[in-house]
């Protein structure tokens, strides 16, 4: 069967699909607020590799989406936090299923990729 050339046609709704869901910390994020709201310097902790900027960044994305909700309490000094939407919710269940998919398959996928990598001297 052929390859649609129009399945990838920026006019169709598929364009709009929030493709950060697939980066390298929107997961991250939304299992770090999985059990409630955080402070950004919560976050901060268990993703210490992510830069500040980095972050920010995606939640900004996140917060566009509907993914998360950004509250800013009128405190001195100020308080800000992040909660998953039930959107930012539902994902919970594709992160379980990637993640069972990971603990099956990874051995394999190493394996390929050292094999690959020797093949090609990577």
């Amino acid at each position: 069967m052929d390859l649609d050339p129009r399945m990838f046609d920026p006019v169709c709704p598929s364009g709009a699909l929030p493709f950060q869901i697939g980066d390298k910390w929107t997961a991250m994020v939304v299992l770090c607020l999985e059990h409630g709201p955080r402070r950004f310097t919560e976050l901060r902790v268990p993703l210490a590799a992510v830069t500040p900027k980095v972050l920010a960044q995606t939640l900004r994305a996140m917060q566009r989406d509907g993914l998360v909700v950004r509250t800013a309490y009128p405190e001195h000094p100020p308080r800000v936090e992040y909660e998953l939407t039930d959107l930012g919710r539902s994902l919970l269940t594709l992160i379980a299923a990637v993640r069972a998919w990971s603990a099956e398959h990874l051995p394999r996928l190493l394996a390929a990729r050292e094999a690959h990598d020797a093949a090609t001297g990577a």
